[in-house]
């Protein structure tokens, strides 16, 4: 037997294997030309176009969809920023400018008062002041710090201690009778007529056209989404009509039921927001126009209120550049014109007998007031100061009684045109609630039933 031989260098090994390449070559990926020769070859098939024009039936419902949720929220989130943020900031600023306007008037008729001021304006002074720190102190917590109502907000909030400390400095002196008190009260009006009203103006504006631009981008139309949603039932219709065509069936009842979300959407899209439109357009017009007036004529009645009485506590020391005239006289019949203007102005918007009725009120009683102020001019340029001074400041028969019944018409009014605004707001808000979401469920639907029903026409081939 032979013996196989061990060991050495002469054992036999096993032939070694080439080692495993390390390198293949990576597959190539397919060209575009390649990729357009195979689309076309399915497209030449009947079973191939269905499922091309299903796969874009379905893509076109579901972009409607989105793009539709996308833009009407938007417009939602508009609109609940007019309801709930713009709109309130306005009213808070407006409610600044008419509460430091107040308690200039309260500080004024308390000095003219003499060293016992009543309570009650003395109460209305403390309650205007704080009135006008809280709404500082809620639009600074609202308000982004580069914008220019923070600075409006800033100034109001350095200068107003400023203000009360010289009001607190002419009530001392006044109550020890000492001249210096009207020096520092004509200071302090100075303080609040050229920097205080003016800052808070301002905020006012700022705020009021943040409103405008808020409501402006919730009306707005959404186009794209209209037009997506157009071309969505376009295309629908001409598969149906595709499908009539090559198999004499009526229906199918997957594209039937795409068309029907479809149209849904697009029905839901043109009438809600076409009623939000109208409703905050209606808003606009109706309602804040007429706050924006009736503030702007409240605001005026306080100013001139104010530098009626100031006309007594200057007694002829303040006069115009010129040197020719009283200054707060002056001021006061400046202020009357542009009450009397926008009292006209607001009976015009006012649209039912609620809006119109105290607006009429308040012209009434302006012409009272000023009847009353002739009399009482009349009467201090005779050199009989304080007759004038109860004619204005009197209980019966008085400018102040005059003012009370213009101030309370006008917030009868400014309720009256507030409640008219949130509610048409409100409503226009409304109608856009439930859309977004409304039509992307509606388009998922819409797709999946397109699919399904070019399914039931692929499912005849096979």
């Amino acid at each position: 037997m032979t013996q196989l031989p061990q060991g050495g260098p002469q054992t036999q090994r096993a032939p070694e294997q080439a080692p495993a390449p390390t390198g293949l070559p990576a597959q190539r990926p397919v060209s575009w030309a390649v990729q357009s020769r195979r689309l076309r070859a399915v497209a030449t098939t009947e079973p191939g176009r269905l499922q091309i024009i299903g796969a874009v039936l379905a893509l076109l419902v579901v972009a409607f969809g989105a793009v539709t949720a996308l833009e009407i929220s938007h417009r939602a989130s508009a609109a609940d920023d007019v309801v709930g943020r713009s709109q309130p900031l306005s009213a808070d600023a407006a409610s600044i400018y008419r509460s430091l306007a107040d308690a200039d008037t309260m500080a004024a008729g308390g000095f003219l008062a003499g060293a016992q001021e009543p309570k009650a304006v003395q109460e209305q002074y403390r309650k205007d002041i704080e009135e006008a720190a809280r709404l500082l102190v809620k639009a600074s917590a609202n308000t982004d710090s580069s914008t220019s109502s923070w600075r409006e907000i800033t100034t109001l909030n350095e200068v107003l201690p400023v203000y009360t400390g010289l009001i607190e400095r002419a009530r001392a002196n006044n109550r020890q009778g000492l001249p210096l008190g009207g020096a520092y009260l004509r200071y302090a009006n100075q303080k609040m007529t050229d920097e205080l009203l003016p800052a808070a103006e301002r905020l006012y504006a700022e705020e009021t056209g943040r409103l405008d631009r808020d409501a402006a981008d919730a009306r707005r139309w959404p186009f794209l989404s209209l037009a997506a949603g157009l071309v969505v039932l376009g295309a629908l219709v001409w598969m149906q009509r595709r499908n009539y065509r090559r198999t004499n069936r009526v229906f199918n009842h997957g594209l039937l039921v795409a068309t029907a979300a479809a149209s849904v959407v697009l029905i839901w899209l043109a009438v809600g927001h076409t009623v939000a439109r109208t409703e905050l357009r209606s808003a606009m017009t109706q309602g804040q126009e007429s706050l924006d007036v009736l503030n702007n004529a409240r605001i005026n009645s306080l100013k001139a209120r104010a530098n009626e009485n100031l006309t007594l506590v200057a007694r002829g020391a303040v006069l115009t550049a010129d040197g020719s005239a009283d200054q707060y006289e002056t001021d006061y019949t400046t202020g009357m014109k542009a009450l009397r203007a926008q009292l006209e102005e607001a009976e015009r918007l006012a649209d039912d007998e609620s809006g119109s009725a105290p607006v009429a009120k308040a012209a009434k009683s302006v012409t009272e007031w000023q009847e009353r102020h002739r009399k009482a001019r009349a009467t201090d340029d005779r050199g009989d100061y304080e007759g004038a001074l109860q004619q204005i400041i009197g209980a019966e028969d008085s400018t102040g009684q005059s003012f009370q019944q213009v101030d309370s018409a006008l917030r009868t009014a400014l309720a009256h045109e507030q409640g008219e605004f949130t509610a048409a707001a409100e409503d226009g808000r409304g109608a856009l609630r439930g859309l977004p979401t409304g039509a992307a469920a509606l388009a998922v639907l819409g797709a999946v039933a397109a699919i399904l029903g070019i399914n039931r026409r692929l499912s005849e081939y096979r």
